[in-house]
C-alpha cells in the first residue's frame, strides 16, 4: 500500500507563553495550511542558535501548543552544535538546549529534537490500509535511490490527513519530494 511525502523543514511550535515573550503581542498569521487540518505554516520566523552556531529565519508553525519545540535535522545539528534526540512530537525528554530569538526577545530551552519519522493516521485509515494493531512500519522506496526505512511509526490522531513525514535528510537521501508516494511494508 501506498503513502503520500511529506517534508519536514526545520520549524518551530512553540507554547503561548514562549509566544509572548518571543513575539510580544504580533498576531501568527497563516502563511499557508499545512495538509495536517488545522495546521498551518505562519507568517512568522525566528533564529535559532546553539553552541557553535546560528540558524536563521526558521519558521512557526501553529496553533500554539501546550509545549515548545524546535525540530531540526542531523544536518542542521552540526551547524548548531547540539545533539539532539529523534523524539516524537511533545516528547521533549534529553532536548538539546537552543536558544530561539525573535523580535520581542529570546528564550533558553531544551527543545532541540530531530522528529521521529511517522505515518499520520486515524481509525478510518487504519482500517482501511489494514493498519489496526500496528505501531510501527517499514517504508520501501523506489527510484533511483531506493532503499527502505525502518522505525516509522503510525501516529494516530481523529483529524489525521494519511502522509508519512520525514525530515529534509532522509527525503534528500532517497531523492524524495513532497506528493512522491512510498510503499507501506508491513
Amino acid at each position: 500500500m501506498k503513502v503520500s511525502v511529506g517534508i519536514s523543514n526545520r520549524h518551530v511550535h512553540l507554547n503561548h507563553e514562549d509566544y509572548k515573550i518571543l513575539f510580544g503581542d504580533i498576531n501568527m498569521n497563516i502563511r499557508n495550511m499545512l495538509n495536517q487540518p488545522g495546521q498551518f505554516a505562519s507568517d512568522l520566523l525566528v533564529d535559532v542558535s546553539g553552541p557553535k552556531g546560528e540558524i536563521k529565519g526558521l519558521r512557526v508553525l501553529g496553533p500554539c501548543r501546550s509545549y515548545t519545540q524546535v525540530e531540526v535535522s542531523k544536518t542542521d545539528s552540526y551547524k548548531l552544535g547540539i545533539n539532539p534526540p529523534v523524539r516524537d512530537s511533545g516528547d521533549l525528554e534529553g532536548a538539546s538546549c537552543v536558544t530561539i530569538k525573535g523580535p520581542n526577545g529570546s528564550i533558553e530551552r531544551n527543545s532541540g529534537i530531530i522528529a521521529t519519522r511517522h505515518i499520520h493516521v486515524n481509525e478510518n485509515i487504519r482500517k482501511v490500509h489494514g493498519l489496526e494493531g500496528i505501531d510501527e512500519v517499514k517504508i520501501k522506496i523506489n527510484g533511483e535511490k531506493s532503499g527502505i526505512l525502518e522505525n516509522v511509526r503510525l501516529k494516530d490522531n481523529p483529524e489525521s490527513y494519511y502522509e508519512i513525514h520525514l525530515d529534509t535528510d532522509d527525503a534528500n537521501a532517497f531523492l524524495l519530494k513532497n506528493n512522491d508516494e512510498v510503499e507501506i511494508i508491513l
